[in-house]
């Protein structure tokens, strides 16, 4: 009985024991988890936050790093766009520049017919007006031929005008603020060939009536460049030549060696003259002949041809203008195209 009873005594310690031995280890398991594993374990499944323990931490990008990353995102836009965008060549573009100048050198011919209409100039209200070529900032230089139904007059415009360039000579407006310099040629005809050089050019008669005209009309476009190409208005100074000091003279090209040779469409505020000169010649040279000197040393032939305010003309000569035998100044707006 007593033997029995210490078996089952040693039973039940035994039990205990193992009992006790597996809730320590599990404590202790316990307590080791709760403690976690190393980061650096591979692999490791441990929950950090929002990640595993093994994934590497989320850097949060600062202010300064955000605008180094649109600046980087910028710079390589702006690098692809510049692939894309074609290198201009400037060869190329001097090139087409020329093509575009010469193409306005090419002669246009234009035929037709036109019946007129009101002239909407101030002051015109009561005549009639036929626009062959309209205003342009380039000057038109060319041929007109012509058979209208009555008589008419031959217009040209220069310009527009400052105000300050208007002073007596024939001007063009038709809102009183942008104004043109008008030749006004009456060659009390109804057909005819004129020659012209202008920024707009029209048929015109002072009657109420609408008149028709036939017209074929040559011409060349010119870019003003102040040298080959002269769009302008001047006033005249007192002629320097010796003998003119009492004469007023607008010079419109000075005196070279080399002869020019082009054509002139005026509007002046008085009838002028055209003055060309020849030379420069010895003074027994131009013995005899019509003269001009400014310092009694340099002699040029003289041709003075008198003439009215408005007209057209060709020219050819070593220096050419307008010329008055008055004092008082006078005022010529003009288009000049030198073909040489």
């Amino acid at each position: 009985m007593t033997k029995t009873i210490l078996a089952i005594f040693a039973v039940a310690v035994l039990l205990t024991g193992t009992i006790a031995g597996s809730a320590g280890f599990i404590q202790s398991a316990d307590a080791l988890k709760s403690k976690g594993t190393s980061s650096s374990i591979i692999n490791s499944n441990k929950v950090c936050g929002d990640r595993l323990c093994s994934e590497p931490a989320k850097e949060v990008p600062t202010e300064k790093k955000k605008k180094e990353e649109v600046k980087t995102e910028k710079k390589t836009e702006s690098a692809e766009k510049a692939k894309e965008v074609p290198k201009k060549d400037a060869k190329s573009e001097t090139m087409e520049a020329a093509k575009a100048v010469a193409t306005l050198k090419v002669p246009k011919t234009v035929t037709g017919v036109l019946t007129s209409e009101q002239d909407p100039a101030q002051g015109h209200e009561n005549h009639q007006l036929a626009i062959v070529l309209p205003p342009s900032d380039k000057v038109y230089r060319g041929y007109l031929t012509y058979a209208a139904s009555e008589n008419v007059q031959l217009v040209a415009l220069h310009g527009p005008l400052k105000d300050s360039n208007v002073k007596g000579q024939k001007v063009w407006s038709t809102d009183g603020k942008t104004k043109f310099g008008l030749t006004f040629v009456d060659k009390e005809t109804s057909a005819g060939v004129w020659q012209f050089s202008g920024n707009a050019i029209a048929i015109h008669t002072t009657n109420t009536e609408p008149f028709t005209v036939s017209y074929s009309v040559t011409y060349t476009e010119h870019i003003p460049d102040g040298e080959k190409v002269i769009r302008k208005t001047i006033t005249s100074q007192q002629d320097p030549g010796v003998g003119h000091e009492t004469h007023q003279l607008a010079l419109l090209l000075p005196p070279r060696d080399q002869a020019y040779s082009g054509h002139l469409t005026w509007d002046a505020s008085e009838p002028v003259q055209l003055v060309t000169l020849i030379g420069p010649l010895t003074k027994g040279e131009v013995t005899g002949l019509p003269s001009w000197t400014a310092d009694g040393e340099t002699y040029y032939a003289l041709s003075l041809v008198p003439t009215k305010s408005a007209g057209s003309t060709q020219f050819s000569g070593n220096a050419f203008g307008l010329h008055t035998m008055n004092s008082e100044p006078f005022t010529v707006s003009y288009s000049l195209v030198l073909t040489k």
